[in-house]
């Protein structure tokens, strides 16, 4: 094999195709950074910060259910304080399994223990590219960013990305719906902004699925995210989310947001503290509001610059964090969400070390899903499409590691060590004539030329890369099988609700 044709320039326009990566588990041994006595004790005081000091319940049917499941309430403070033994009880029926369904059975996943699911970056209200700019996010940028998540089977999930900002907020959640069910065949994502939305949302699913409610309930066909307001309060459309969710058999991802230094304490111990009480007590409501409800543990803790209040990510504090947050996982058995993410503004050296750093916390700490996994930038403000396929690139790495490495006689390569004489190569031996071409993995967008040739190709740098990479995706995209005749079941539904106006958010 010359140096020539091992170097051979791979046309950028030829995205290569990507199996196996659909689904994985974890290779590595989940790694901590607390003693499990530390562990304990940080449960601990989370179920005393619950019994002692509570937490704000702004929505009525919420602290109901909280009263009837034995709950101390104050309705005029709206404060709840809820004792151990409903923790308890309510962990106890949590599922640790949970079948999420697709239109695509190939996509459809077990979110449990052990599972490593990716999901893109969400919520982000811009997007950024090297051709067009930043600028807001609109629904052909959605569509977009849809298409390219749906494109990479390392990523599992779906989520709102790029939220469309030219769609009134009464009318969004038709588009989220529509171009997620005309466009992708992975898990589905449904904001939780009122009940009203929601349950427009569910009947969307089974409109495009043919799904009676039975089948709709039989497995997660939709999951969300519920962000409590730390410190100590769950807010209107969060409460009810859970609740509807819980109800209606769906996915809800208890995550409090907990930056240390502003919305929880500065010690990492103590702003896990405040996730782990937030969490169980999003936990506790939904088992009440159904026992058996399918429902994750969420830890999305992370530090802020204490010199401007930015958030920031894949810092020494977040892995921590990620670690912590796998620890108390584990401690209370439940499978959870973590999160990567970039505080950079581009597709650049910091953006690309924020986000494998923070990666590299989840994945040691066992994360079931880590959201913001590719294309994250700003903390979460604008949506990158080339941060996405050099995230991806990160992403196809991790799950290359999920594959045992074949260790039999073979691979031990003692007639190939034998074949070559010291101070020899190994380019030309039988063994790696028969396994060059499938030996490693091929990058996405890494160049690995010489200089001489780099430059004789352009010199392109990474993002430059990225730009053709998605370019090609995007014009080569078409929707699945699985998607068909979805459109036209949905069109009369969707007439009828735009004629009336839509549905206000709940706040």
């Amino acid at each position: 094999m010359t140096t020539q044709h091992r170097h051979r320039r791979r046309d950028r326009s030829e995205v290569p195709a990507r199996a196996g990566y659909g689904h994985l588990r974890h290779p590595f041994a989940p790694q901590g950074t607390f003693s499990e006595d530390e562990v304990a004790a940080m449960h601990d005081t989370a179920l005393r910060v619950l019994e002692n000091l509570g937490i704000r319940v702004l929505l009525d049917e919420a602290r109901a259910l909280y009263r009837a499941g034995g709950a101390i309430v104050d309705d005029s403070a709206q404060m709840v304080r809820i004792g151990r033994e409903m923790v308890e009880a309510a962990l106890a029926t949590a599922p640790r399994s949970i079948r999420l369904r697709a239109a695509d059975p190939g996509h459809e996943q077990r979110f449990e223990p052990g599972a490593l699911l990716l999901e893109a970056g969400s919520g982000c209200p811009n997007v950024t590219d090297r051709l067009r700019g930043r600028r807001a996010g609109s629904r052909e940028t959605y569509v977009e960013t849809l298409r390219l998540q749906q494109s990479f089977d390392v990523i599992h999930m779906h989520g709102p990305s790029a939220e469309p900002q030219d769609v009134p907020t009464d009318l969004r959640h038709y588009a989220l719906m529509e171009d997620q069910l005309t466009n992708c065949t992975k898990p589905l994502f449904v904001y939780a902004r009122g009940r009203g939305q929601v349950e427009q949302s569910f009947e969307m699913i089974r409109l495009a699925r043919n799904l009676d409610e039975a089948a709709f309930q039989d497995g997660v066909w939709a999951t969300t995210v519920i962000n409590s307001n730390s410190p100590r309060q769950l807010d209107v459309p969060m409460a009810r989310g859970i609740i509807d969710f819980a109800r209606a058999g769906q996915l809800s991802l208890i995550t409090p947001f907990c930056l240390a230094g502003a919305m929880a304490p500065v010690t990492m111990a103590g702003a896990l503290v405040l996730q782990h009480a937030e969490a169980l007590a999003g936990i506790t409501l939904a088992q009440l509001a159904r026992p058996g409800a399918p429902v994750a543990y969420g830890g999305f803790a992370s530090n802020v610059d204490m010199k401007s209040g930015a958030p920031a990510f894949g810092t020494p504090e977040h892995i921590r964090a990620n670690l912590g947050s796998g620890q108390l996982a584990r401690h209370i058995g439940l499978p959870w969400r973590s999160a990567s993410g970039a505080a950079s503004n581009v597709a650049d050296a910091q953006g690309a070390q924020e986000t494998v750093m923070a990666l590299w916390g989840a994945l040691l700490a066992q994360a079931t899903v880590t959201i913001h996994a590719a294309g994250w930038l700003e903390g979460g403000l604008t949506f990158g499409y080339e941060k996405f396929i050099i995230d991806i690139e990160a992403l196809q790495t991790v799950a290359e590691l999920c594959r045992k490495a074949p260790a039999d006689m073979a691979a031990l390569a003692y007639d190939a060590i034998a074949e070559v004489e010291p101070g020899g190569h190994f380019f030309a031996a039988q063994h790696t004539m028969e396994r060059y071409q499938t030996a490693f993995y091929a990058p996405l967008v890494a160049d690995l030329s010489n200089h001489g040739q780099w430059r004789e190709n352009g010199s392109l740098t990474a993002d430059q890369r990225a730009t053709a990479i998605w370019q090609r995706v995007l014009a080569d995209f078409t929707p699945p099988a699985a998607c068909e005749g979805v459109a036209e079941r949905l069109a009369p539904y969707l007439a009828e609700g735009r004629r009336r106006g839509g549905v206000a958010p709940e706040g």
